[in-house]
Order: C-alpha cells, then structure tokens, then sequence
C-alpha cells in the first residue's frame, strides 16, 4: 500500500498489454484538400489541419514524435489546428506538448502497433512518457507506456491542461499509470492498466467505455483522486466501464479530503474488494468524501459488505455524472480534423497499408 503524502505512492509490477482498436483511414477520404487553402483564422476552422507525419522508416516528416511536435510555432492565438499522424512502430521517447500549442491531435493508427513508450520513475510529475500541457488536445488510438517497472511512481501519461480527450488509447505503467492531474478531460474506449491509485489527480474527467485493468496482487487501489474542498467542481465519473484485475483492488482511497468518484452502468469483476472503498489511514476523511456508485453489476456490485461512507446513488444524484456536461464538454469536445492543408509525399496507401 501507498504512503499518504504530497505524491507519495508505493509500485508494484508490470505487464505488457495491448487494446487493438482500428482506425478509419479518414487519410485516403481527406487529402484530396488542396495545400493552398488559405490559413484559417480565429476562430479556429475545427474541420481542417495542417498534416505532419512521423514515419520511422524516413517516409515522413519526421522520424519522432517530439520533433513533429518541435516543428509547430507557438498558436496561442488559436488560429490553426495540427494533425500529427503517426505511422505504426514502437517509438522510444518521452514527449511532451508545450502549454503554447493548443488544437494538436495526436493520432496513430491503432492502439496495437502504434506504440510510445518510455522508462522513468520516482517522480510522479517528471517521470510521465507523454505529458500534456496545452488545451484542446486530441490523441486517438496510440500506446503510451512508462516500463519503469515496480520500484517507484512510474507515469505513462499526465495531462495539465484543459480540455483532453482521449479515443481508443492504451495506457500502461504499475503505479500512479494516468496523472490526471487538472482541467475538463474525456477518454472512451481507452484501456488504462496499473496496480496503485493508478489513475489520480485533481481533474474533472468522464471515463466512457473504458477497461480499467488492476494489476495488483492484494489490496491495490484504481483512483486516488485530489478534490480538496467541497466548492471543487473536480472528479472522475466512470461510466459503461469495465474492471479487471489480477488480485483484489479498492475502486479508490481519497488523495484529497473531498475526493470525489463515481462508477455508473460498469461491470465490476471479483477482482473488487467487497469493501469497495479504502480510507487511506485516515478516517477523518469518511465524512467528506463522495463515492458513489450506480447501476453497476458483476460479482464485484455485490455492496452488503460496503464501507459506510460510500453511497449507493439515487436516480437523481447519478444524473450529473452521467453525461459530457459534467465535465463541460458540449462547450469544447469536437471531432478530430477530417481535412489537411498538406498532401502526403508518398502515395497514401502504402503509408496506410
């Protein structure tokens, strides 16, 4: 178990696993666009990027991730979106989007062979492979990965920035995997693995159809969220989620005083403690915290054996974390770019294929 404390957590070990989630080839439909549309101004033409590919084998623009991402000029006035493409390979770099460049979508082609991965622990604010603090990011179908192994905080992926989401993402590491750490975010159809308080932070973010997987041998911990007052609009909602694991795991214990989360519609495998919750050593806590849970099922749902301070959430009370508004996301979730400014120098099917 984990020391309580300013980001101070206790790992575990490691499991390689891949999500395989296809992409649609919206390349062959979108580069007919001719390269000299006019550049868009404020506000941002959410439809049309400019197109930077990263291709080991030279085929690209680029040969990494980062310098792709080193290649875009500040865009604080929010005039122009990038699509960053990323062909199929394992990359072995730590990456990290500047706070100046907003509306970069990171995309791959599917989660299985489109892999980031780095190896760093001990910190959990300079350990993360991939770390985001710009606003209005995309990353669809890409691994991200910290092998670090079990002897320290070890993130994958940390997000300080408002407005993320996140689609058909793999994120891996043992402890402290998903630092999510503020602003509004969204992750669907994402497969998030660890063993201790493996996703955290101080976010508000809404978790859709997602695989959580606990790789905790005994009395692991999915969430440790920060919420530290009552007036705090943060949290985490899980919603049609589904939870796995190797060995028993609380849902979460409270990094903050108010510590809010919420599973709705999930399925709970036996993998959940019958206790559900854990109060991390201090019980000062129980009063002020919300966990709630909802319409969940699987022999994990099972809450005769509940903490008492855990709530089984009414019709009324679910609502709010049940949809996009709860962390605002009718006023900023978009889809991805459909058409680029730049043509590919290659033919598009063989970089697809």
């Amino acid at each position: 178990m984990a020391e309580m404390g300013l980001y101070k957590t206790k790992s575990k070990h490691y499991i390689d696993t891949y999500y395989q989630i296809t992409i649609i080839n919206i390349f062959i439909l979108s580069l007919i666009t001719s390269s000299s549309m006019a550049s868009s101004s404020s506000p941002v033409d959410f439809s049309t990027a400019i197109l930077i590919r990263v291709d080991q084998s030279g085929k690209g623009d680029f040969n990494k991730i980062q310098e792709a991402i080193d290649s875009i000029p500040p865009n604080l006035n929010n005039s122009q979106l990038y699509f960053i493409w990323v062909k199929p390979g394992v990359y072995r770099e730590k990456v990290v989007i500047p706070a100046d460049k907003p509306y970069i979508t990171l995309s791959g082609t599917k989660a299985s062979n489109t892999v980031l991965i780095w190896s760093d622990g001990e910190d959990i604010l300079e350990s993360p492979t991939l770390t985001v603090f710009a606003s209005d990011f995309i990353c669809r179908f890409l691994t991200i990965q910290n092998k670090f192994g079990t002897a320290g905080q070890a993130v994958a992926l940390r997000v300080s920035a408002d407005n993320a989401a996140f689609y058909g993402c793999v994120i891996t590491s043992y402890q402290d995997t998903l630092l999510d750490d503020n602003g509004n975010h969204y992750f669907k159809n994402c497969y998030i693995e660890g063993a201790t308080d493996f996703i955290c932070g101080s976010a508000s973010s809404l978790y859709e159809k997602c695989h959580i997987h606990s790789l905790s041998p005994n009395n692991g911990s999915i969430t440790a969220q920060m919420r530290s007052s009552a007036t705090e609009k943060s949290g985490f909602s899980f919603l049609g989620c589904k939870l796995t694991g190797t060995g028993s795991t609380y849902l979460g214990r409270p990094w903050g005083a108010y510590s809010r989360v919420v599973f709705a519609y999930s399925l709970f495998s036996d993998v959940v403690a019958p206790q559900g919750w854990n109060e991390w050593g201090d019980s000062s806590k129980n009063n002020t915290v919300y966990y709630g849970e909802y319409k969940c099922y699987g022999p994990g749902a099972d809450r005769r054996e509940r903490v008492k301070w855990s709530k089984q959430l009414s019709d009324e009370e679910a609502t709010v974390f049940m949809s996009k508004d709860f962390i605002g996301g009718k006023d900023w979730l978009r889809p991805a770019p459909s058409h680029f400014k730049a043509a590919l120098k290659s033919n598009p099917k063989e970089l697809i294929d």
